[in-house]
């Protein structure tokens, strides 16, 4: 089978290699479409995601879905659709028994954090546990299930907020950085009941791609930071999703006094100025999130009730054209989610 390698910075070659075979617990699937992430740009152009450096060759994507192409054990019938829970969960904590997603010494597909490095699906051939498989509904394409994961990213921010007591629906909400993780950000706080979403980002492109998703699914306005004003503690609930120190800074201006900020965007593993003030002086709550526990099963069901949302998809790419999709992938004026097809991909 091919496969994508991220070698080192700005090295990527796809090469042969043997298919993988599938142990107690697993099935193997062949892959149809695998989203480019934020953090295999990372990976790719600058040789390290956060603290997590590339030390042997990587396969990068954790967004992906296809089909069953093996079961050993038959539970699975060749060709069922699916998509993948991309973590393997670590080992349990009891102050978090229910979070299994920040329990330590897990991993997650493509991803240079363990050693030897979890890879990915960037590849004909994927093997996971059977656990990790999810099903899909007949009347839900496999390329837009591609979706799956980054939207359960957004679900999972958007829960974030009702950990705290506060509570999105009629909220009015800003979310910063019109990129894919923003846009579908944008959805899920919408399908969560938030009364109106304005969508922010220094590019005019991305924005528009925001409003372009429709009413039931798109921003209600959008604010294009360094032209437009910001409104100050306008807002209930502000996700912020581009990982840049001035949009966190403009993100405590943004927010209500006791309003909630959620940071969903990565940040650099380093010491970056951000301005607090506002926060402190609003008694407003700051929040982390990571990943997310189960709610892709509830982006499954999203992705099959609104087509439209398929419509963040704006690029594929052939997998022997890799490193020119990673190329697309960061040229956010360009483009928004783009993805990968294996050979024999299906719609």
């Amino acid at each position: 089978m091919r496969a994508a390698f991220i070698d080192a910075k700005d090295q990527l070659e796809v090469r042969e290699i043997a298919a993988p075979e599938p142990g107690a617990g697993e099935v193997r699937i062949r892959v149809d479409y695998v989203g480019i992430c934020g953090s295999d740009l990372h990976y790719y152009f600058a040789g390290v995601n956060g603290e997590y450096a590339v030390r042997e060759p990587l396969i990068p994507g954790h967004e992906l879905s296809g089909v069953v192409d093996l079961d050993p054990t038959g539970a699975w019938a060749s060709g069922t659709p699916v998509t993948v829970h991309p973590a393997r969960f670590g080992t349990s904590q009891p102050e978090i028994a229910d979070q299994p997603h920040l329990w330590p010494n897990g991993s997650y597909l493509g991803s240079a954090a363990t050693w030897p490095h979890t890879q990915g699906a960037m590849s004909e051939y994927l093997v996971v546990r059977e656990n990790m498989l999810r099903r899909l509904p007949e009347s839900l394409p496999v390329r837009r299930a591609v979706l799956a994961e980054p939207l359960a990213v957004a679900l999972h921010a958007v829960s974030r907020v009702a950990d705290v007591g506060a509570d999105i629906r009629g909220a009015r909400v800003l979310v910063s950085g019109a990129g894919p993780i923003g846009l579908l950000t944008v959805i899920a706080a919408k399908a969560r009941g938030a009364a109106h979403v304005t969508l922010s980002d220094v590019l005019a492109e991305p924005l528009a791609r925001g409003t372009e998703l429709g009413g039931e699914l798109g921003a209600d306005a959008t604010l294009q930071v360094g032209v437009d004003e910001v409104p100050v503690a306008a807002f209930d609930v502000v996700f912020e999703c581009s990982g840049a120190s001035p949009a966190i800074t403009t993100a405590g201006v943004a927010v209500r006094r006791r309003g909630t900020i959620v940071q969903v965007g990565m940040v650099p593993n380093d010491p970056r100025p951000v301005g607090l003030a506002p926060i402190i002086s609003k008694e407003a709550q700051l929040l982390g999130t990571f990943r997310f526990n189960d709610e892709i099963d509830a982006a499954v069901a999203l992705l099959d009730a609104q087509p439209d949302i398929e419509r963040v998809i704006t690029h594929e790419r052939a997998l022997d054209e890799a490193v020119a999709a990673f190329d697309l992938a960061k040229d956010s004026r360009e483009s928004s989610k783009v993805v990968v097809a294996l050979p024999g991909a299906r719609a």
